[in-house]
């Protein structure tokens, strides 16, 4: 009797004893399934976070010309509205395709099958303001699929009081750093939501002007001009106009108004451009356009170039 009882008594303990594991077993495994879950949830949100849009095929003509391993470079003659007074200048917008690190955010040394092609400009100005001069430049990283936003945007002002610097980098959202000698600009870092940038719309002219984005917008103006006019750095309410061969842009908060003209046939080079903020226009109009690999014109002989480009 007593040996019947403590079989009952270990098969009893035996159960109870399975039960527990498996109720902890189902309880673990429920719990790896929201784990599970909360992981694709992320994969599934940075996903979204990092998708762009598909590949816009890009056409012979455009191969043929932007991957024939030169620069596309145009001069301007400038009349830069500063300090209340028109300056005589200089502009000049340098064009070239490139490889670009989207990790590290910086022009790729070697090629690579992670690398993005990108159609990337500098746009430069140097004027004189009085005694001292001004030079600025613009650097634009712009995918050529044109199927998202620029992946970097720099600025930079130099003037004998000081100088400026403000880059934006594309990740999860626009990541912004800026340096500035003035006290209420100072450094700081800053986070935005992904919008149109207004640099970025220079080089999306190029490759597809068509495409261009028009109605009531939400744009993040150039940086020049932030920088200039000490606007906050934000998103400001647009409406941009397409023509056949013009794209305006204005913006009621700033009082401002850009206005970009431009070739409307391949491969759309820009003619001329004006800017009005606060009824003082700034101009631009095209002098001269080469196509070099001016990385490999460093010599003296080389200078002769700028006579051709009217920069001298």
């Amino acid at each position: 009797m007593l040996f019947t009882l403590n079989i009952r008594h270990k098969l009893l303990l035996s159960f109870i004893f399975l039960s527990v594991i498996l109720k902890s077993c189902k309880s673990e495994t429920k719990n790896n399934a929201i784990l599970t879950d909360n992981v694709n949830n992320e994969k599934s949100k940075d996903f979204k976070n990092h998708i762009a849009k598909p590949k816009q095929p890009l056409s012979q003509n455009f191969k043929a010309y932007w991957y024939a391993g030169e620069a596309e470079i145009s001069s301007y003659r400038l009349q830069q509205y500063r300090y209340g007074e028109l300056r005589e200048g200089t502009a000049v917008l340098v064009y070239v395709t490139e490889d670009f690190l989207p990790i590290k955010q910086v022009k790729a040394d070697k090629q690579n099958s992670k690398n993005i092609p990108v159609l990337k400009l500098n746009a430069t100005k140097n004027f004189i303001t009085g005694i001292y001069p001004y030079s600025i430049m613009q650097s634009t990283f712009y995918p050529v699929a044109n199927n998202q936003h620029a992946l970097k945007v720099s600025a930079s002002i130099q003037e004998w009081c000081g100088h400026v610097y403000t880059q934006l980098n594309n990740r999860n959202n626009f990541e912004i750093t800026t340096h500035s000698y003035f006290e209420n600009d100072a450094d700081y870092n800053l986070v935005l939501d992904k919008n149109f940038l207004e640099n970025e719309l220079w080089t999306q002219l190029r490759i597809a002007p068509s495409l261009l984005p028009t109605g009531n917008l939400q744009i993040i103006p150039s940086l020049e001009t932030l920088r200039l006019h000490h606007f906050k750095l934000k998103t400001y309410a647009a409406y941009a106009t397409l023509g056949p061969n013009t794209y305006k842009i204005n913006y009621p908060e700033l009082n401002r108004t850009l206005i970009i003209n431009f070739n409307q046939n391949f491969p759309y080079d820009i003619l001329s451009w004006e800017e009005t903020v606060n009824n003082n226009t700034t101009k631009a109009i095209k002098l001269k356009t080469i196509k070099t690999n001016y990385w490999n014109k460093k010599s003296i002989q080389n200078e002769t170039l700028r006579d051709t480009l009217l920069l001298n």
